[in-house]
């Protein structure tokens, strides 16, 4: 939908006109009506996504964990560039001659504890909800909408899904994976 009709959609309905007393016949004033102060909701239109309950602290915090996330390099397995078969996960080395476990000042870092994130956010989705697993609409009942967000299971079924969605949305619990 382009710009022009938006705002024809947004006109007030029952304005208040009077005549204006500048001698103009046929003149009004009209009161315009912001278009953040009417709400249309269409059909596909892009919603808002709901955000969690959180104080300032968290809030530095997931800021800090994404900034680190960012900046942390991408730990690959020991001679991952060799062998092909080996491919690029991670593994930590264990040979006895190994230069990477040595921890020898060429070879790449190796997974330690001082790239881990914040402990109060540690485990947090980005949004900054705490993620729940459900598979049934009934699970619901037990998610706390301030905090928690809902991730639905990859083996449940479209219909499944669907009551699942429309009820998250009654309660007001974010749906992480929605379908569309």
């Amino acid at each position: 939908m382009s710009k022009e009709k938006k705002m024809e959609t947004n006109e007030p309905i029952d304005a208040p006109a009077a005549e204006t007393t500048s001698g103009n016949k046929g003149a009004v004033d009209v009161e315009i009506v912001e278009a953040s102060e009417v709400e249309i909701v269409e059909k596909g239109a892009y919603r808002v996504k709901k955000k969690p309950e959180m104080d300032d602290e968290a809030k530095r915090l997931l800021a800090l964990r994404n900034d680190m996330s960012r900046d942390r390099i991408a730990f690959k397995r020991q001679e991952w560039f060799r062998y092909s078969r080996l491919g690029e996960k991670w593994r930590r080395p264990r040979g006895t001659h190994s230069k990477v476990r040595k921890h020898i000042k060429y070879r790449p870092n190796i997974v330690s504890v001082g790239y881990r994130g914040p402990k109060k956010v540690r485990g947090l989705h980005p949004s900054g909800f705490q993620e729940i697993m459900v598979h049934n609409a009934d699970q619901l009942e037990n998610v706390d909408p301030k905090t928690q967000a809902v991730r639905v299971g990859s083996g449940v079924g479209f219909r499944k899904r669907q009551a699942i969605e429309n009820r998250a949305d009654e309660l007001g619990v974010r749906v992480l994976n929605r379908m569309g």
